[in-house]
Parts: structure tokens; sequence; C-alpha cells
């Protein structure tokens, strides 16, 4: 398995629509790197962060295919897996060159992947993995759900780190750029939350257009990014720079 996980592979259409997707975002060489791995007839398999929204899903997914041919990597099929779409085993997963990992609500999208078995599923997978936001942030070995929406941060049941897909040991924080100033629950979401939660811990903060490629064991951040350690941040990359994680 060859692991993209990004904090969004997308350009958007405007800036009223910042998480849609208009072509590829060709920063720090991932269109690149997706091109030397693509099929003539590329399959993929879009997994949902929103189960129940079938609607939604199908859009979003087909936006993303759209997106994506006009990069010159076009899919020859898309499935998409949610609770209207069958359950898929370990071996119908391999009929899919490439699984996309949706954004959307972390815990969600954390909750559909424990039931579904998608960890235990992905054992032995060959084909690639693309992360995006809250897709990225469940690929880690412990995922750290950043609280999100109002109440999450003030409620006192709820989970801040979760099991997740295993496909990393790196916690990310995407959206850094759109983020790294935003309050919630009348705090500073990273100088009173994100940092405070940091303690004895590791996070990687990612703007878009960065990533992380995961193969052969070796994670690798290419583009800007921040190490968030023990409530302090620190720039550990450039953009068109690289740098093998942990530092």
């Amino acid at each position: 398995m060859i692991a993209f996980l990004t904090s969004s592979p997308a350009i958007p259409k405007d800036a009223e629509h910042p998480y849609s997707a208009r072509e590829v975002n060709g920063a720090n060489g991932l269109i690149g790197r997706l091109a030397a791995l693509w099929k003539p007839e590329m399959n993929v398999l879009f997994i949902s962060a929103a189960p129940a929204e079938h609607v939604e899903n199908l859009s979003r997914a087909a936006e993303l295919g759209a997106a994506f041919a006009v990069s010159g990597l076009p899919f020859a099929g898309l499935a998409v897996w949610d609770d209207a779409g069958p359950d898929y085993a370990p071996r119908a997963l391999r009929r899919f060159d490439l699984l996309i990992l949706a954004g959307g609500h972390v815990p969600t999208q954390n909750a559909f992947f424990q039931r579904i078995g998608l960890r235990e599923k992905l054992a032995g997978y060959p084909g690639i993995v693309l992360g995006i936001s809250a897709g990225t942030m469940n690929s880690a070995d412990v995922v750290y759900a950043q609280p999100e929406l109002e109440g999450e941060a003030l409620d006192p049941d709820y989970r801040r780190f979760l099991p997740g897909l295993g496909l990393t040991e790196a916690m990310v924080l995407p959206h850094y750029q759109a983020v790294r100033n935003a309050a919630l629950d009348g705090m500073r979401l990273f100088e009173d939350i994100t940092y405070r939660d940091s303690m004895g811990r590791v996070f990687y903060a990612l703007v878009d257009g960065s990533y992380l490629l995961v193969q052969n064991g070796v994670t690798t951040l290419y583009g800007e990014g921040y190490r968030i350690a023990d409530g302090r941040l620190l720039k550990i990359c450039a953009a068109g720079k690289s740098v093998v994680l942990p530092v």
C-alpha cells in the first residue's frame, strides 16, 4: 500500500466554497507522484465521512472525479461506500486501485470506519490510499480528534483520542492556513485547546497543498508543515521541500 495523506488534494472552485474541488493541487509534486502510479483503467472507491448522507456523498465523489480528470488523472470507475451501499470484504477492496478517505467530521467518520472494520480490511491492500482532511486524520494509529463543532471543546465526554487505521503514526491537523486563528467555545483553537492536548504528544499541522507520503514504512512530509509538541509550535518544512517524519 502507498498512502497520500493530504490536507486537501484539490484547488477549490472559489473562495466561497473552500473545500470544493476544481482541479488537483499540483503543489509539492502531488500530481507527478500520483501520475507515476496511475493506471489506464483506474477503479476508485470513495469511502464516506458521513455515511448517512448518500446523495451528498455521490455529489462529492463525482466532483472529485471531475477534478482529477481535469488534472489528467481520470477515473475509469467510481463507487461510494456509505450506509446506502454494500459492505466490502477485503477481497472486494482489492478490485479498487484507489481508495479515497473523504473529509468531514472526524468522530463521525471514525465511528463508521470502526463499524465496517476498515482497519482490519486494509491489511494487505496493495493499492493507493488517498486521505482528505478527516480521512487523513483517521489514518493515524491513534487519532487526535481536534474539537471542531460548537460544544465539543467543553464536553467532558468528548473523546479527543480515538483508534485509527494505523497507516501512519503521524497525527495530522489539516487546513492550518485556514484555522490557525480560529476560536471554538470561547477559546483559541490552537493556543488554548490543541497546544494543551499536545503535552506529551506530537501533532503535525499541514496547509492545503501539503501532504504525507507513506511508503515502505516511511512517512515523508512534502510542503509546508508544522510540528506541535508539548505546547510549542515549530515549522519543520517549507513549500517545495520535504522531510522524513518523525522530526
